[in-house]
């Protein structure tokens, strides 16, 4: 049983809960230790709080996971997690990481969490069925993700960084309904708001957010640069790998992939390596010009 509480948890999409560190990177606070800590109980709560509404959203979609060609898969759909079992997973976790939070000493963080929880709950029961409202309220958790970090460690948030967190997260919410879409063909009724998307509404939603998210980066660097009194080009260095990066991605999500972007980014190894370049680069310009 615990392999599937494990699995029904789904640890890969704790990947996902690394943009918790990206407000403290930013500000350079990454590099002392209480800092540091309190942002990994960030990070810690938040993987607690995703795993709680991934088992509460196992069990509210169980017959429609059935019928799934992949999803009759998951432990709670093929029986090898009991419901009784997950119904107290569901709740024991959530409340973990409210705990965790509460650990930073900032009950801002606690809001935040409590936000992405009760948003997320929301999205399990009605909101994913809304066609669009479900892209920005799943969107909406990346952003509150990267607000839990700038909470633990009480430091202040750009609009400009906002904007580059709000777009990229809708680029990847859109490309992994595109994948889905692409996928699933026939099959897309098994997601109701596939019904309703078509490969051409998403490909201009992936171009709208990839510019949304390409200028608001592009102005946060300069505008950080022209801030900072180092005289390398650092931060401006920061948008090649960055732009290259959103450039592969999208040739992944072209080639049929990326319904799942966990995956994708723990096989693709020219992402990897350009996701490395970026945290060379960025972090030269936080931590050493």
């Amino acid at each position: 049983m615990l392999s599937a509480l494990i699995r029904t948890a789904r640890p890969k999409q704790w990947l996902k809960n690394v943009l918790v560190f990206a407000a403290p990177g930013a500000a350079g606070v990454l590099d002392e230790w209480p800092e540091f800590g309190l942002t990994l109980l960030a990070f810690a709560s938040f993987c607690l709080a995703a795993s709680g509404i991934y088992v509460w959203n196992d069990l509210l979609d169980l017959d429609a996971d059935r019928r799934h060609p992949t999803k009759r898969n998951r432990p709670i759909a093929a029986g090898e997690l009991s419901i009784g079992a997950a119904r107290v997973a569901g709740v024991v976790l959530p409340v973990s990481s409210l705990v965790l939070a509460a650990l930073t000493g900032r009950w801002q963080t606690v809001a935040v969490v409590g936000v992405y929880l009760v948003i997320t709950i929301a999205y399990t029961l009605r909101l994913k069925h809304v066609a669009v409202v479900d892209l920005v309220t799943v969107a909406a958790g990346f952003v509150l993700r990267a607000a839990a970090g700038a909470a633990a460690v009480d430091v202040p948030m750009s609009r400009w960084f906002v904007l580059c967190i709000t777009f990229g997260s809708l680029f990847i919410v859109v490309g992994k309904r595109y994948a889905e879409l692409y996928e699933l063909g026939n099959d897309a009724g098994t997601r109701a708001t596939l019904e309703v998307y078509t490969i051409g509404y998403l490909r201009i939603m992936l171009a709208v957010s990839l510019a949304g998210v390409l200028i608001s980066y592009c102005v946060w660097a300069f505008e950080t640069a022209e801030a900072s009194s180092s005289d390398w080009p650092f931060y401006e260095l920061s948008i090649v790998p960055m732009l290259m990066a959103l450039m592969r991605y999208l040739l992944v999500l072209e080639e049929g992939q990326g319904a799942a972007p966990e995956e994708v980014f723990a096989s693709d190894r020219l992402l990897q390596l350009l996701g490395l370049c970026w945290v060379v680069v960025y972090g030269l310009a936080v931590y050493v010009a």
